[in-house]
């Protein structure tokens, strides 16, 4: 029997608490006493929808304590389906109205919902942000190479947070700006003495076109003096030009081996010529005879005129007993 009567206050339990699950009467009241105007109805509405009431209450509270008239229970809610933090873009629309920064609730949802962190945008254009750029190396004019680090100040730009470039073009441009002031600079001494000349041509440059930020202020940290490029280059060169020279000597080299050997060749092509022709007198002399165009005492004419070459040529070059003589 005692179970019997627990299963009807049990029953009205579990009622209860549906009902004032989907009908937040508390919340509804800490709502009419921090000055929201809200129903029970649109409470039972938002637990339909799956809406958590208890977001969308405490951000209204919150913005009408911050006297935000532009935060609605229908914007909330459609921000929150869309996606976006809800919680996030109130304290952002409160931390923007205390700073007397203009920021709407619409530009605050599409910051939002674009995937920035509006709350630290914000808290950003209050307080600005230092970027340490990672060390840049560029060659002066006299092939001297300097390596420069260097420290960015930014301040975020509510309006082009929304399709605007973020830190890493910031940091790409400030490197591009150090790159071409070292570069046009005639003495690497130059830029060593007068650093602030960079951060002044690159902060006239306009870097912050277009991007998120807006930058403050470009400060040189540290500059370093790395390799002599210059120099290093034109050993290269040297070592190249002296590589080529090389090639081409070695090419004529070749090329002369190749026609010496030519010429060689030929030279013993005449030789064999001559030989062949040589072989070829005796039989011309005695055809010669036969066919009675020579006679005997032609014969022997040439063979004196023969005798009288060789023995000319004989005294023509020194014996080897004439040159020990004279040793």
């Amino acid at each position: 029997m005692v179970a019997l009567s627990i299963i009807p206050i049990v029953a009205l339990g579990i009622l209860l608490l549906i009902f004032f699950y989907y009908v937040p009467f508390l919340l509804w009241l800490s709502a009419k006493v921090s000055g929201v105007n809200i129903s029970l109805i649109q409470l039972f509405l938002m637990r339909i929808r799956k809406v958590p009431p208890q977001a969308i209450v405490r951000c209204m509270i919150e913005a009408h304590k911050a006297g935000l008239t532009q935060v609605l229970r229908d914007g909330l809610e459609a921000h929150y389906l869309a996606g976006g933090h809800i919680e996030r873009v109130v304290h952002a629309l409160v931390s923007a109205s205390k700073a007397n920064i203009d920021l709407s609730f619409q530009m605050a949802t599409a910051i939002d919902l674009a995937g920035r962190d509006v709350f630290e945008a914000v808290s950003m254009s209050v307080n600005p942000k230092v970027i340490d750029v990672p060390p840049v190396a560029a060659v002066a004019k006299d092939g001297i190479q300097l390596i420069a680090k260097a420290r960015v100040t930014v301040r975020a730009n509510i309006k082009q947070l929304v399709g605007g470039a973020g830190e890493e073009t910031i940091l790409a441009r400030v490197g591009e700006g150090i790159v071409s002031s070292i570069g046009s600079s005639e003495s690497h001494k130059a830029v060593l003495e007068n650093p602030d000349s960079i951060s002044k041509l690159v902060l006239r440059k306009g870097l912050d076109a277009g991007s998120a930020f807006e930058i403050l202020s470009i400060d040189i940290a540290d500059i370093d003096v790395g390799k002599n490029i210059g120099a290093n280059l034109q050993m290269d060169q040297a070592e190249a030009d002296k590589n080529i020279a090389q090639a081409k000597a070695e090419e004529r080299r070749a090329m002369a081996v190749a026609l010496e050997q030519e010429m060689k060749a030929k030279a013993q092509e005449a030789r064999a010529k001559v030989i062949e022709a040589e072989a070829e007198v005796p039989k011309a002399i005695a055809e010669a005879f036969r066919s009675g165009n020579l006679g005997i005492m032609d014969y022997y004419k040439i063979k004196n005129i023969d005798a009288d070459t060789s023995m000319r040529e004989a005294i023509a070059k020194p014996s080897a007993g004439s040159k020990s003589e004279k040793d």
